[in-house]
């Protein structure tokens, strides 16, 4: 992922609190197999720590890649949306002359994956996940010897991601004039469509943070 100087993030706690805002979707990136494309898996995840913790389904081919090359990358993003040119061209530029981009936040985990077969580890992460996601607790008990999660159990495998370096970016025009960036904001929140009001909140905030970015 190329950052440049003005989206790189801020701090450590600026792309926590962004993946603890329901920021728990992600893709798990594997290198592969000798003459084979790369492995993408989408799911959802589990901050633990210095740790990513997910399961997947035991039949899924990225087993064979990790077993090949435990050094994976996990992707999170969001809050993205589409600028027209036309909401930024500089004063005295013809609307028709701004160049459009694109908005977004990403936060990239290099990681070294752990295969979890042990079925009593494999239950502890589930009570993990489920803590995360139904926090009131309205879910059967997680045990290797009760039904409706121990005779599924076999049917997963669990992955401990040990997270190496963590990457951020923000971009959001970060460069660009205060003026313009809450103006495009305006018609971000104007327009509503899709993440646009999300994507609005994020470069307001980098605003309210930065000002206009300076080296």
């Amino acid at each position: 992922m190329f950052i440049q100087p003005w989206d790189a993030g801020l701090d450590d706690a600026e792309w926590q609190t962004w993946i603890a805002d329901g920021h728990d979707f992600g893709h798990l990136c594997v290198n592969g197999l000798p003459g084979a494309a790369p492995v993408v898996v989408p799911t959802h995840f589990v901050g633990d720590g210095n740790r990513l913790l997910i399961h997947l389904a035991r039949p899924n081919p990225v087993w064979k890649a990790i077993e090949h090359d435990p050094n994976v990358t996990f992707d999170v993003s969001g809050d993205y949306a589409f600028i027209p040119g036309t909401w930024r061209a500089a004063p005295g530029v013809p609307p028709t002359d701004g160049v459009p981009t694109s908005y977004y936040a990403a936060v990239q985990f290099t990681c070294r994956a752990r295969v979890i077969d042990d079925p009593q580890a494999k239950a502890e992460l589930l009570r993990r996940q489920l803590a995360h996601f139904q926090p009131g607790g309205d879910h059967a008990p997680v045990e290797v010897d009760q039904p409706p999660y121990g005779r599924m159990l076999p049917g997963i495998r669990g992955l401990e991601l040990d997270v190496v370096e963590v990457r951020a970016k923000f971009k959001y025009d970060n460069q660009k004039p205060v003026e313009l960036r809450t103006t495009v904001a305006d018609r971000l929140t104007e327009r509503g469509e899709g993440l646009d009001v999300p994507t609005a909140r994020q470069q307001l905030r980098r605003v309210d943070r930065i000002g206009t970015w300076k080296p």
